[in-house]
């Protein structure tokens, strides 16, 4: 098996281990906005936010990078 898997597997597992002993409701507030979830929950939407900002980051500097190996200029605002 690739190492690369098994270390996704078993960070995963971790994860899901840890959100599974943290179900205790929490106060959630922003600006005016407050709520009540689980912090499973919480801590489930972090790691997903956290996934998929990551994985576009990665795409989008895997672009630059392309063009940039095109001979195209590529200028940072």
């Amino acid at each position: 098996m690739n190492l690369k898997l098994i270390l996704i597997l078993v960070l995963s597992s971790l994860a899901v281990m840890f959100v599974a002993q943290n179900i205790a409701p929490v106060e959630i507030g922003f600006l005016s906005w407050q709520t009540s979830m689980s912090t499973a929950l919480l801590i489930f939407f972090a790691l997903m936010a956290g996934f998929i900002l990551g994985w576009f980051v990665h795409g989008y500097l895997l672009y630059r990078k392309s063009r940039n190996d095109k001979g195209e200029l590529v200028y940072l605002r």
